[in-house]
C-alpha cells in the first residue's frame, strides 16, 4: 500500500468535539486545528453545530452532527427529530448511535427499521449517515448482523463506537466490519487513537475515516517524518 501523504492524512480526520464539558473555548480551539489542516469535518454536540456551522462557513471542513450520541436510547422518531434539527443548523454528516440493548436482545427488524428512517431523512437532505454500533457491547455474530442491517438500509459510513466506552476502536472489529459490509459503504474507527501508528493500522485495514481528539498530533508526526 503507498504511503500517505501528511495531507491526506488530515483529510481522512473528524475531530471530536463531544466531550460534554467542552467550552466554547475548547471548541474553537479545535476548530482551528481543523481548518489549520483541512481536515474533513468536526463532530459537534446539537448545541454546538449551528456555532461550528458558522464558524467552518468557506473553510471546505464539514459540520457533523449527532443523535442520540452516545448511548442511542432515544425513540426512532427523536433520534429523526435530532438528525433534522442538526441538518437546520448546518450538519452535512450525522452519527447516529444503534439502539444496542435492542440489538443485543435480537431485535435486529427495530434497528433495520430505525436507519431505514434515519437514511431516508438525512439523504433527502444530501447528508451523510454514519451509524456507530458500540462494538465493545457486541459479539462478532452481533457486529456482522449489524453490518447486515447497515447494508440494506444503505448508510454511508459503518462506526465502531463513541469513544465513551473503556475500549474504543479495535482492528479485529474493524477488519470484521470491513469484510461484512457493502464495498461502496465506508468504515470509521473511533476511541483510543493516539498515535501515527495507530492512524495506519486502521487505514491499512480498510478505514476511511478516523474520529481522535489527537488528530492535529498525528499529522504533525506524518510532516515530521516528511510525509
Amino acid at each position: 500500500m503507498s504511503q500517505l501523504t501528511a495531507a491526506q492524512i488530515a483529510g481522512m480526520m473528524d475531530i471530536s468535539l463531544l466531550q460534554p464539558q467542552f467550552t466554547r473555548d475548547d471548541i474553537d480551539q479545535l476548530i482551528d486545528q481543523a481548518i489549520k489542516y483541512k481536515m474533513a469535518s468536526v463532530c459537534a454536540k446539537g448545541y454546538d453545530v449551528a456555532y461550528c456551522a458558522k464558524r467552518l462557513q468557506g473553510t471546505g471542513v464539514k459540520v457533523g452532527g449527532s443523535a442520540a450520541f452516545p448511548h442511542g436510547n432515544s425513540t426512532t422518531k427523536m433520534k429523526v427529530a435530532e438528525a433534522l434539527a442538526n441538518i437546520d443548523d448546518g450538519a452535512e454528516e450525522l452519527d447516529t448511535v444503534l439502539p444496542i440493548g435492542l440489538v443485543r436482545s435480537g431485535m435486529y427488524d427495530y434497528a433495520k427499521a430505525e436507519l431505514d428512517a434515519i437514511v431516508e431523512a438525512c439523504h433527502k437532505r444530501n447528508v451523510i449517515v454514519k451509524v456507530i454500533f458500540e462494538n465493545y457491547f457486541l459479539t462478532p455474530e452481533e457486529i456482522i448482523k449489524c453490518c447486515e442491517i447497515s447494508n440494506a438500509a444503505g448508510v454511508d459510513f459503518v462506526k465502531t463506537s463513541t469513544g465513551y466506552t473503556p475500549t474504543g476502536a479495535k482492528l479485529e472489529d474493524v477488519k470484521l466490519m470491513r469484510a461484512h459490509t457493502d464495498p461502496k459503504i465506508q468504515v470509521k474507527a473511533a476511541g483510543g487513537i493516539r498515535t501515527l501508528e495507530d492512524f495506519m493500522a486502521y487505514y491499512e485495514a480498510g478505514v476511511t475515516r478516523q474520529g481522535t481528539r489527537a488528530a492535529a498530533e498525528i499529522v504533525d508526526e506524518a510532516v515530521r517524518r516528511g510525509w
